[in-house]
């Protein structure tokens, strides 16, 4: 990173933790700056890599799915780079954490409400785990909080 994080810069990811979808002019004007300030700090956070993408935290309950996060515990010498590329290519993988302590990796998946398909998916995810110790799964049943920064 070129340019150390201010306060101007946090105050603005606070803000977009918050609402993702707010136009520069609402955030100067929240920030009490201007839009040109604004728009050159988000970009340069953006060019940085700070800010990495901007989501949205969907309810999967009302889609129909249910959010299984995964605790994965793996062997000394586990090949963990190539087990990160496997796993990034499962549709239904939508984070890959790395981790220290009891787990090297926390993945986050989305999958039917069907304990079927969801026993089916856990038995594949294991397989694609190359070097393999243990898993720890949590049904997540609500996000009360998510904020960031």
């Amino acid at each position: 990173m070129k340019n150390k994080i201010d306060k101007f810069d946090l105050q603005i990811m606070s803000v977009l933790a918050k609402n993702a979808r707010i136009n520069y002019r609402q955030l100067a004007e929240l920030l009490n700056t201007t839009r040109q300030r604004v728009s050159r700090r988000l970009e340069r956070l953006e060019r940085e890599g700070v800010i990495k993408k901007y989501t949205i935290i969907p309810d999967f309950d009302r889609l129909g799915y249910i959010y299984v996060a995964i605790g994965i515990s793996l062997k000394p010498g586990a090949p963990i780079e190539k087990i990160i590329e496997t796993l990034k290519e499962d549709e239904e993988v939508k984070v890959i954490q790395r981790a220290i302590g009891y787990h090297q990796l926390i993945v986050h998946l989305v999958a039917p409400k069907n304990m079927k398909e969801i026993e089916r998916k856990i038995h594949e995810l294991s397989k694609k785990v190359e070097g393999l110790e243990g898993m720890d799964m949590s049904f997540v049943t609500d996000i009360v909080k998510f904020e960031l920064v």
